[in-house]
C-alpha cells in the first residue's frame, strides 16, 4: 500500500495515511492522533495545529507550494 500525505493549510492539518477501514482513534499527544483499522493495523497519522507542532518541516513545505 502506498502511504498518501496531506496537509490542509486552511485547517493546518498533517494527514499521512494509507488505505483501510478506520475502526480507531487514539490521541498520542494533544493534537497528534493515530488511526488504527480492525486488526489494530495504524493506517493514518493526523497532526492538528501542524504549523505549530511541525514548524520545522511545514513552513519550507509551504515555501515549495508558493513557489509552484
Amino acid at each position: 500500500m502506498s502511504l498518501k500525505v496531506s496537509y490542509d493549510e486552511e485547517a493546518d492539518v498533517l494527514y499521512l495515511a494509507k488505505e483501510g477501514q478506520e475502526e480507531e482513534v487514539v490521541e498520542v499527544y494533544p493534537g497528534v492522533n493515530l488511526e488504527f483499522g480492525p486488526k489494530r493495523e495504524l493506517l493514518g497519522i493526523e497532526i492538528l495545529g501542524a504549523s505549530r507542532i511541525l514548524k520545522v518541516v511545514v513552513d519550507p513545505l509551504r515555501e515549495k507550494a508558493a513557489r509552484s
